[in-house]
């Protein structure tokens, strides 16, 4: 289990919804305040694009403070494990060099910035953070114990504040509690737990 979630936003809306969504969670802290203000921890995750063209929002803010050469480091990174498109669903840890912010994850919601609003992309993309952490955590000598989320896929991808917060609850949930059996019973369970909200279907 991690230390700690952090779910960042500077806005109120947001942080409501993900207070609300998480309420019942372990170790999630909500913190409102941009990316550039945040304490230091163990790693970032971007929800980027497929191509790692990390020119705006979050991303931008990310090449702000870690410089250039460290977008071309994700857009190689994409190009040598997935000969060029990053699939959503995938996620890579890579470290920046920066005591204070040591690694980040690189998650993409869409292949290009577009909508995902109707989509279970931010579940997608969450989960892959969340097991890119774990596999990386299986082997590096140096742990990830505290991650940290923007509001996955709420700008270009235009997903509602509260649905955005319900996917990323799900996923972080299904990561606590992994199952030790697979049936069809199971199986129906998740997708539901995936693209409901109560009985009403959010994802098509």
């Amino acid at each position: 289990m991690l230390e700690g979630l952090w779910l960042v936003h500077p806005d109120d809306a947001m942080c409501d919804a993900f207070r609300e969504r998480f309420a019942d969670l372990p170790n999630v802290r909500v913190v409102q305040a941009r990316f550039e203000d945040l304490e230091p921890h163990d790693c970032f995750v971007t929800a980027g694009n497929s191509y790692g063209l990390m020119t705006a929002g979050i991303d931008a803010a990310v090449v702000r403070r870690f410089g250039e050469p460290f977008m071309h480091h994700v857009q190689h990174q994409i190009m040598d494990r997935y000969f060029g498109e990053q699939p959503t669903g995938t996620a890579f840890i890579l470290p920046t060099e920066d005591p204070s912010l040591p690694f980040l994850a690189h998650a993409p919601t869409m292949r290009v910035p577009s909508s995902i609003d109707g989509t279970d992309k931010v579940y997608m993309a969450t989960w892959a953070a969340l097991l890119a952490v774990q596999a990386h955590n299986q082997t590096a000598s140096q742990r990830i114990e505290v991650v940290a989320f923007p509001a996955m896929g709420t700008g270009f991808g235009r997903v509602p504040f509260t649905e955005a917060a319900r996917q990323m609850a799900v996923a972080y949930r299904h990561f606590l509690e992994p199952p030790h059996r697979f049936d069809w019973d199971f199986v129906v369970e998740r997708e539901r737990a995936i693209c409901y909200d109560g009985p009403r279907q959010v994802v098509r």
